[in-house]
C-alpha cells in the first residue's frame, strides 16, 4: 500500500509519541481532507513498524460501535485498530500506568475465534460459528492525540486509540450467552460509575464482528483463529490513573475483570 510523504510523516509522528510520551496535535489540523483510506494508511504504516520490531498481531478492535459516538463523530460506521501482543495484561496483575498517556477503560465482551474468517459475505451465523468462546475484558484506551481532540481520521491514524486489553479467565461458549442482553456493571474503586449491555454495540457485538471480518477481507487480511476479537464497549469509557482499580462485573458466568493502575 503506497503511502505519501505527508503520511509517513504522521505516522512517524505517532510512533515518537508512543516511546516519548509527547502528544501530536490533531492530524486533520494540519491535514483537514484526511480521508478514512488515508488515516488507515497512517495506521498501517506503524503497524508494519511494530512487526519490524518483533512485535506480532494478535487480534482487533472495534471501535465506534455506539450510536452515541457515531453521532459525536459524524460517521455512520465503526472502525479498526490492531491489538499486539505486548497490549495483553492478565486479570488483576499490576498494569504501569505511565506507560500510558491519558488512559481510559472499557467494558467489552473478548471474542476468541475457534476459527478463521474472510470476509466479504461473512454472515451472522458464520461469525457466531467461527466464535470459540468468550470472556469478559476490559480494553484501555488511549490517545496519543493531544487532548482527546480527535475527529474520526485522527483516531483511526492512530490504531483506533488502542492501549491495552485485559482478558477475563471464565470462558463461556457463545451459544450459553444472550450476547445482546448480557450485562456489565463498571467500577472504579469500588464505586459503580457505568452499566451497560450488550446490546450497546451495533445492537449485538455479534454484528461487530461481521462488520471486521467483511471490511478486512477485502483488505485481504483473514481474522485468523486463535485471534481475539473486541467487539466495542457497552459502557462509556472511565478515565483511570495511578492507584486507580477499575472492575467490571459481568452476567452470564463471566465474572469480574479487574485492572490495577500501579503508581
Amino acid at each position: 500500500m503506497k503511502i505519501s510523504s505527508r503520511d509517513n510523516d504522521a505516522a512517524q509522528a505517532l510512533l515518537d509519541a508512543y516511546r516519548t510520551h509527547n502528544t501530536v496535535a490533531p492530524l486533520t489540523d494540519a491535514d483537514p481532507g484526511l480521508s478514512v483510506e488515508g488515516a488507515y494508511r497512517i495506521q498501517l504504516e506503524q503497524v508494519q513498524a511494530w512487526k519490524t520490531d518483533g512485535r506480532t498481531v494478535k487480534g482487533h478492535k472495534v471501535g465506534l460501535t455506539s450510536r452515541a459516538m457515531q453521532v459525536q463523530l459524524g460517521v455512520d460506521q465503526p472502525d479498526f485498530g490492531h491489538l499486539m501482543d505486548d497490549m495483553f495484561f492478565a486479570d488483576t496483575d499490576p498494569i504501569k500506568a505511565g506507560r500510558f498517556i491519558s488512559p481510559k477503560v472499557e467494558p467489552e465482551f473478548a471474542f476468541v475465534l475457534g476459527k478463521s474468517l474472510t470476509g466479504p459475505g461473512v454472515t451472522a451465523a458464520e461469525a457466531l460459528s467461527a466464535i470459540d468462546y468468550v470472556v469478559g475484558a476490559l480494553e484501555i484506551i488511549d490517545s496519543r492525540i493531544t487532548n482527546w481532540k480527535i475527529k474520526l481520521a485522527d483516531t483511526i491514524a492512530d490504531n483506533a486509540s488502542s492501549g491495552g486489553v485485559v482478558l477475563g479467565s471464565k470462558p463461556v461458549k457463545p451459544a450459553d450467552l444472550d450476547l445482546r442482553t448480557t450485562g456489565v456493571n463498571l467500577s472504579r474503586n469500588g464505586e459503580l460509575v457505568a452499566s451497560g449491555a450488550g446490546g450497546a454495540v451495533l445492537e449485538s457485538p455479534l454484528n461487530a464482528l461481521v462488520w471486521l471480518a467483511n471490511t478486512l477481507g477485502p483488505l485481504g487480511v483473514t481474522l485468523k483463529a486463535g485471534s481475539v476479537i473486541l467487539p466495542g464497549s457497552m459502557t462509556a469509557a472511565v478515565a483511570a490513573g495511578p492507584g486507580d482499580t477499575i472492575s467490571a462485573s459481568f452476567a452470564g458466568g463471566l465474572g469480574t475483570v479487574t485492572a490495577n493502575f500501579a503508581n
